[in-house]
């Protein structure tokens, strides 16, 4: 997988996109993460990216011209399955939504920043609308980078234990059982008996029963049991 970002900050990605999973990813040759500064597509001595909005109101935007060029220029190069744009207004991010988009070749991520972009990049280059939440950031940028991570980590290869994406919370529509390591007895605090059973079956059951009751518990909204 190829995922190309644009971004006005570059320098925000260095700490989070070379250490951990990542980084391992790039390393194996599983994705290719390319940082592109949209001030290198800017046409003004000054390498304006941003303007007052017509009509008026608080904020600068994010100018058409630039963020167009780029696109274009990326897009004569290479194939994109989506273009996405991170915004507040975008479909949530959710598990399902990760697991798609974790099968595509090529995606595009713009992150926006100040006001948000001219309207025109939105209805005519951008194809999907992303948010992680609701509620408002400083930009794009760290939505960009929680979203590179929710897709890479599922790219087969990518994880030491090919199952362990599987188990995640969320798959399944179901939040993961709690886990337990060394020592057996904290101060009086005991792992329970059936993990320790060696019964592949019943801690089967458990680790289901207890992910149904924390998803009822916590994400009643999840659960597709009644």
């Amino acid at each position: 997988m190829t995922i190309d970002i644009l971004t006005l900050f570059p320098e925000m990605f260095e700490g989070p996109f070379s250490l951990s999973i990542l980084k391992r990813a790039q390393a194996k040759g599983h994705v290719t993460i390319n940082l592109h500064n949209i001030r290198d597509w800017a046409t003004t001595k000054h390498k304006n990216v941003d303007d007052y909005p017509f009509g008026g109101g608080a904020g600068m935007v994010m100018m058409v011209e630039p963020v167009v060029r780029c696109i274009e220029e990326l897009k004569s190069k290479t194939s994109y399955d989506d273009i996405i744009y991170l915004s507040p207004d975008g479909e949530l991010l959710t598990q399902p939504l990760a697991n798609r988009l974790s099968g595509n070749q090529n995606l595009l991520i713009l992150c926006g920043h100040y006001k948000g972009i001219d309207e025109r990049i939105r209805t005519h280059f951008i194809t999907r609308e992303i948010s992680i939440g609701d509620y408002v950031l400083s930009g794009g940028e760290l939505a960009a980078m929680v979203l590179t991570d929710a897709i890479v980590r599922l790219i087969p290869g990518v994880l030491n234990d090919e199952t362990s994406a599987l188990s995640d919370s969320y798959q399944d529509n179901l939040l993961s059982p709690p886990v337990y390591t060394r020592p057996y007895d904290f101060r009086g605090l005991l792992v329970p008996d059936v993990l320790l059973s060696g019964n592949d079956k019943e801690i089967a059951k458990w680790k289901y029963e207890q992910s149904l009751e924390r998803t009822r518990q916590r994400r009643p909204g999840l659960c597709n049991e009644t």
